[in-house]
């Protein structure tokens, strides 16, 4: 049994790595529709509030009016030495690669799955025509991906 939930948050971003108007810093407000997976167990399967509670505060905490930011792009340096000498603290979600909303949904993918549930489809609503659909087999594949580079590095 599929149970669908919706969530929204706002962050600014940009990608480094391009050269058009997204690599000017610029916010969104996110939109997120998750697909869960579950098995029911007598009159219910599981409550619309469970997933809430452990999905909206993190969301909250982590990403909600946040900058991602990605380790590589040299304004991450900047802010990191703006923060050391002032004190000032910035929310800043932080990447292993750009700010796309491809790896974006690959890291909310793997945070959602680590609270314990069992996604099968994420959305990532970026703007209201831009959505990047990532599924299980998606994750798979790219998690895949990431450990045979690692091997090969090593």
């Amino acid at each position: 049994m599929i149970i669908q939930k919706e969530y929204k948050f706002y962050a600014a971003h940009r990608n480094e790595e391009l050269y058009d108007k997204c690599r000017n810093l610029h916010g969104h407000r996110y939109g997120l529709r998750c697909f869960f997976e579950v098995k029911r167990s007598g009159a219910l399967s599981t409550l619309f509030g469970d997933f809430d509670a452990k999905i909206e505060p993190y969301l909250k905490d982590q990403y909600d009016h946040g900058m991602l930011i990605h380790t590589g792009d040299s304004l991450y340096a900047t802010l990191q030495d703006h923060m050391q000498r002032t004190g000032e603290r910035f929310k800043l979600k932080v990447l292993d690669g750009p700010t796309s909303v491809e790896n974006l949904a690959h890291k909310m993918f793997t945070e959602i799955t680590e609270m314990g549930f069992r996604l099968q489809q994420l959305e990532v609503r970026e703007t209201d025509t831009s959505v990047v659909t990532y599924t299980r087999d998606d994750w798979d594949e790219h998690n895949r991906d990431m450990a045979a580079e690692q091997a090969a590095a090593n």
